[in-house]
């Protein structure tokens, strides 16, 4: 359980890496790691290590949809230098977790690595806590039963919830098939889900988050959004506060990132740039311009008789392109409320039930799954 260090200053370490080149990448994560404390200060001889990617779905590295392989390696390779055993685990939501560890480059990776992947798929109750909302949280035995865990995030942009970072990362740790009864529990208040995601960040604990954000992913992520060169590793013991640092790089308006709101309610972490060391690279000079965010709304508003069509006009939904679509089934099976179904040759969406969670995008192996608008959006975008 992390406690609660809010009262402490946080330290972000800043690295350059413009490529995937395993020289450059290994460089730059030693160099983070060190400025830490160095490795052998996590993790001990013996010790069991869990490496926790961000492995979406069966995408290439080169879509930046998921952990870059070469990143997985070179943690790795240090752990594996001061006698930690490595695995390597996630939980994606949908898909053939074979197809999805050989297409995002684990499989050679865990070869190279005499690693073991990990299929979560077995959750058990996490630790209560009385401050949490989310009292039946049920996580991956994984991440309670290795030694250490070390948090292996993509720096993305997420349609529901802004940017998928650090502590979003960890939503991989419960069980693929209760992911959606975790949507359904918050139901459609984007900030129940980010509480809940705090949640889950403050019960499992990693001893540490190394952000893979060399090639990131803007626009309408998590899985289908145009890759965008950042150049950048970053490493810290503080979720949060790492996950403000890239608000801070990208020019992100950190209101948006509902999970910083959250935590600092609950006092896990620093969202505050005063109480946040960052060294290595001087954050002035690391910042990128003209990031594309996604589109993105959570509207309630206005009496009750016009909500419908306020939201109707203001709201924005999922929306399949049908020259993309091959009609697959991987939304309709994702799909929390189950209002996605296949009839004849197109979908059909209920969105009176849609709790704009976005799984379709994530999930949907050909893009084509899209986040569509409202009108009067639009027309103020």
């Amino acid at each position: 359980m992390i406690k609660n260090n809010a009262s402490l200053n946080s330290l972000v370490s800043i690295q350059k890496a413009d490529e995937y080149k395993k020289i450059t990448v290994s460089k730059a994560i030693k160099k983070a790691i060190g400025d830490l404390g160095g490795i052998n200060k996590f993790v001990k001889r013996g010790n069991s290590v869990l490496l926790k990617p961000n492995l979406l779905s069966a995408k290439s590295p080169e879509t930046a949809a998921t952990t870059h392989p070469s990143v997985v390696e070179a943690v790795g390779e240090l752990v594996k230098d001061c006698g930690g055993k490595v695995f390597i685990g996630d939980s994606p939501a949908i898909g053939n977790w074979q197809n999805i560890i050989q297409t995002t480059g684990m499989t050679k990776i865990a070869q190279r690595l005499g690693a073991k992947l990990v299929h979560f798929d077995t959750p058990v109750q996490a630790q209560k806590n009385k401050i949490h909302r989310f009292k039946f949280l049920e996580i991956t035995k994984e991440a309670f039963k290795a030694d250490v865990m070390i948090n292996l995030p993509k720096l993305k942009t997420h349609t529901q919830m802004y940017l998928t970072l650090g502590v979003k990362n960890l939503f991989g740790c419960v069980v693929g098939k209760k992911k959606a009864q975790r949507h359904m529990e918050a139901g459609k208040d984007s900030r129940q889900f980010a509480r809940m995601l705090v949640e889950i960040y403050g019960s499992i604990s990693p001893a540490l988050t190394i952000m893979d954000g060399i090639v990131g992913m803007e626009g309408n992520g998590p899985g289908s959004g145009p890759p965008r060169s950042i150049g950048l590793i970053l490493a810290s013991t503080d979720a949060v506060a790492l996950d403000r640092i890239v608000c801070e790089i990208l020019g992100a308006q950190k209101e948006k990132l509902l999970t910083l709101a959250a935590a600092k309610e609950l006092g896990y972490g620093n969202t505050e740039l005063k109480s946040i060391q960052t060294i290595g690279e001087n954050l002035d000079r690391v910042k990128i311009h003209s990031f594309r965010f996604p589109a993105m709304t959570d509207v309630e508003f206005g009496p009750l008789f016009l909500r419908k069509l306020i939201k109707d006009l203001v709201n924005s939904k999922p929306k399949e392109d049908r020259r993309q679509c091959t009609l697959c089934g991987f939304c309709s099976e994702a799909c929390p409320p189950k209002i996605i179904k296949i009839k004849g040759k197109k979908l059909s969406i209920e969105y009176d039930d849609c709790i704009r969670c976005y799984c379709c995008i994530e999930v949907c192996p050909k893009g084509a799954m899209k986040v569509k608008q409202g009108i009067l959006t639009k027309l103020i975008d």
